[in-house]
Order: structure tokens, then C-alpha cells, then sequence
């Protein structure tokens, strides 16, 4: 866990949290979470805010009481800056645009979300950074933190996060598939996907410390999102 740690003082820890681990234990408790794993190594962590369990990225956890009353303030006033960068299917008309619709969740559909009128306001900035045409990878800032927002508001403007099983078609990204001289190696007996989860990443945080200075925090893209994004520019200048 040490090669995770992007930033530690005595009042708090930032994680660059690996695709597939939970932020904080479920309700079932039988899965490891990032947070049961720092307080074996800390004691007590107290959570800021959550990263869903297929994102990858920047997440901050308080290690004192008044830390954690600092930084929750700050995320719930809406004074944090939050990049996340993500690869979405297909190429979005406009390039960049702001997102303003309502999420709530699903009536009848436990764990997933969805726009709706009733639901909490939801407010998403996006630029497209580089268009692949059968994908775009894109930079999203939200400005409220609702459970799932991008990839409903992804979903809502027609172009879900890549290998997402809730709010898109959950196929995982082949190299095959945009690579037209594809060949598997001697011993493969079926081609691995070069990216098979959700295709979201938590990138950037601003935020004041417990001085009120501003620091400015990144996480390195993870090696599959890296590789992804290398194979699709490779196909772009063919």
C-alpha cells in the first residue's frame, strides 16, 4: 500500500485507490475496503468522501477529528476542485459542455441511479481532450458529489464510461477490435482484454489544508488506462 500513498501529514492520507477495491466496507462487510486497510496501519481514519469501487484515483481520508471536520466542510460547501478523467464510447458533438441534471435514485433498481427531476442537483463540467472517434477520452469536473455522477451523466449526454456494467454495455475494451494486424501470442489461447474496467479515474484534487493553503494533488493514470489510451493514439495516426 505504500506505493499508493500520494500525500501524508499528521492530519490527513490521499490514496491513489486502485480500480476493484472499495473505499469504505459495504453493508455486508465481507469484502476488504481501502479504509479497513490504512486503520491497520494507522488506527483510526475517518472518511472525507468515496470513490466508487471500479474507479481509480484520488481519494482523502482524515486521520484526526478535526481534520475530518475541516476537509467534510470544504467537500460539502463545494470549495474542493475535483478533475476526473475517463474514456467514453464513441465521440461526443460537443467538444466541452456543462451537465445540469437531477440524479436521484432508481425506484425499483437497487444501487443504481438515474436523472430524474425529483432527484439532488447535479452539476458536471466535461471537455473532450482527445477524440478516437470509437471512444473519446474525456476531462470531467464535478461540482456536487452524487453517487455515480458522471457515469449517469455520461450516460445522459449518449456516451456511457467505457466497460461500465450499470450505465453502459459493460464490453471490455479488445485490442483486437481497433488493431487491424492483431495477433494473439504463441501461448494465448484467447486474447485478454487491454482494459476490462470501468474507464473512470479520479485525477486531481485542490484543496486548502488545515493552514488554508491551497495544495494541488495528482494520481498517476493506472498502467491498463495508460496502455489503452498509447493503443488508440497509435490507431489515431495510422
Amino acid at each position: 500500500m505504500k506505493d499508493w500513498i500520494i500525500f501524508k501529514n499528521d492530519n490527513f492520507i490521499v490514496i491513489n485507490k486502485p480500480s476493484g477495491l472499495l473505499s469504505i466496507p459495504d453493508r455486508m462487510g465481507q469484502e476488504v475496503s481501502l479504509k479497513t486497510m490504512l486503520q491497520e496501519v494507522y488506527g483510526q481514519v475517518f472518511t472525507v468522501h468515496r470513490l466508487d469501487k471500479d474507479t481509480s484515483g484520488l481519494i482523502l481520508f482524515a486521520l484526526n477529528e478535526e481534520a475530518h471536520k475541516h476537509f467534510s466542510q470544504q467537500f460539502e460547501a463545494r470549495l474542493t476542485e475535483k478533475i476526473y478523467l475517463g474514456l467514453v464510447i464513441g465521440s461526443p458533438v460537443l467538444k466541452e459542455g456543462h451537465i445540469d441534471a437531477r440524479i436521484a435514485e432508481h425506484a425499483f433498481k437497487k444501487g443504481l441511479m438515474m436523472v430524474h427531476q425529483k432527484g439532488k442537483e447535479s452539476l458536471t463540467d466535461y471537455k473532450v481532450l482527445e477524440d478516437f472517434g470509437i471512444y473519446s477520452w474525456i476531462q470531467f469536473r464535478i461540482h456536487t458529489g452524487r453517487t455515480h455522477q458522471i457515469r449517469v451523466h455520461a450516460k445522459e449526454i449518449g456516451h456511457p464510461i467505457v466497460c461500465d456494467e450499470l450505465y453502459g454495455d459493460a464490453k471490455p475494451i479488445l485490442l483486437s477490435s481497433f488493431k487491424s494486424k492483431f495477433k494473439l501470442s504463441k501461448n494465448e489461447l484467447e486474447e485478454r482484454p487491454i482494459l476490462g474496467r470501468l474507464g473512470l479515474h479520479a485525477f486531481q484534487l485542490k484543496l486548502r489544508d488545515m493552514n488554508n493553503e491551497m495544495i494541488e494533488l495528482e494520481a498517476p493514470l493506472p498502467k491498463d488506462l495508460r496502455a489503452t489510451l498509447q493503443q488508440l493514439q497509435k490507431r489515431k495516426k495510422v
